[in-house]
């Protein structure tokens, strides 16, 4: 059962939410916020698997909530969920170490998806947000370069079987699937992602993905 918390300060809005979460067997809403405060504090208390966080909420914002939960509860998974698709708000919501980031005008379907992916250690974006993502990955030539130096830098400092999970970490898949993928235990895979993660300093894997992307490790399409 994937445990959830659920933070937005409109009570309708935290309904259909919860509704869209009830559908699916295999979830459950233990416990509701209306605001980053106490979304932080129902997280240490309840320590859910996944945090769903609307981004603007009176007092302290989604996205300081969300960087405080990765703080005090690394094990608790942030997906971001919001009206707002500015390429501001996915770049801080990112860098504060979420893992998803889903916007509230899309298919129910993502929301699933993105709890399930994040749930099972992977990164989810809705398509709108993957897509302006990769179209910031692909503009300006001279400053893809010195990221892409800069990325291939970073990579040089693992061994073979790390770029192998990197690669997989940047098509996607989640720990689960890459165990499957190279016949390993997934708590091998997990040490080794934690490993990659704190080799190429970043904070999470869609972080990590978008270094892969730039080294050239994987395509846009995957």
């Amino acid at each position: 059962m994937i445990r959830v918390l659920l933070a937005d300060d409109e009570a309708m809005v935290r309904a259909g939410v919860r509704a869209i979460l009830a559908s699916d067997d295999g979830i459950e809403v233990v416990a509701e916020a209306a605001d980053g405060r106490e979304a932080v504090e129902l997280t240490q208390a309840h320590r859910p698997d996944v945090a769903v966080l609307d981004i603007r909420m009176p007092g302290m914002d989604g996205l300081a909530a969300a960087a405080e939960i990765r703080r005090t509860q690394p094990d608790t998974a942030v997906v971001m969920l919001t009206t707002f698709s500015e390429d501001a708000y996915i770049a801080r919501a990112l860098g504060d170490g979420a893992s998803g980031f889903l916007l509230k005008s899309g298919d129910p379907r993502e929301l699933l998806a993105g709890v399930r992916a994040v749930s099972e250690g992977a990164a989810y974006l809705s398509p709108r947000v993957a897509s302006r993502v990769i179209a910031e990955l692909s503009t300006g030539p001279a400053a893809r370069m010195g990221a892409r130096v800069d990325a291939r830098a970073r990579l040089a400092a693992l061994a073979p079987r790390e770029l192998e999970v990197l690669a997989l970490v940047g098509q996607g898949l989640a720990n689960a699937e890459i165990a499957r993928r190279l016949h390993l235990v997934e708590g091998t895979v997990k040490a080794y992602v934690s490993g990659v993660l704190a080799r190429l300093d970043v904070r999470n894997r869609v972080q990590a993905a978008i270094i892969a992307y730039e080294a050239g490790l994987v395509g846009p399409t995957s």
